[in-house]
């Protein structure tokens, strides 16, 4: 083969492409580079495991996300009337008041029929958005369900059992909307 058709840097090379006798230092240097692309690979796959785990904690959180998300507009529509039955509750108490006091007169005439009607009806309504009275009276005193006005003696009842029903407590689904307020029998 003639110098001519081999270009300088082929002839450095075929030795070592050959495997032919290599020194001792330019084994090391190999060796270390090999050992430095491992160290390298190494702190790569570190590297990649934490972003693994940060994405897996981030993907955890925003599925959390999305359930809690979920559960709050659930509830936020059980109970999106609340404040409208809240208020409209004292209108409930007048006409129940109303009937009461005609009752108490001794009336009985197409007004108070009418009045009761109005109050039946409007009771209806209350249910169909879930709405349901408390029953307080003559069972045994829920702070929960229940706030007392004042203590009697117990006129043969045991103590903390609902006397009378001074306002009469509502609740939504399964949330209060209004205690009732009650006598409670003193101990």
């Amino acid at each position: 083969m003639s110098d001519k058709n081999v270009s300088p840097n082929d002839k450095k090379s075929a030795p070592e492409s050959a495997g032919q006798g290599g020194s001792a230092p330019e084994t090391e240097n190999a060796a270390t580079a090999v050992l430095e692309d491992l160290e390298s690979l190494r702190s790569r796959a570190l590297e990649r495991d934490k972003f693994l785990s940060m994405l897996q904690r981030t993907q955890a959180d925003f599925e959390n996300y999305q359930k809690r998300n979920r559960r709050e507009r659930e509830e936020e529509q059980r109970y999106q009337t609340a404040k409208l039955m809240n208020d409209l509750l004292p209108v409930l108490d007048n006409l129940e008041r109303a009937t009461a006091a005609a009752k108490q007169a001794g009336e009985t005439g197409p007004l108070v029929q009418g009045v009761g009607l109005v109050q039946n009806q409007f009771l209806d309504l209350l249910r169909r958005y879930g709405v349901t009275r408390i029953e307080a009276q003559g069972k045994p005193f829920d702070p929960n369900l229940h706030q007392a006005v004042m203590q009697q003696p117990g006129q043969g009842q045991p103590p903390n059992t609902v006397l009378q029903v001074l306002e009469q407590g509502y609740q939504i689904q399964d949330k209060v909307l209004r205690p009732a307020k009650v006598v409670v029998s003193a101990g």
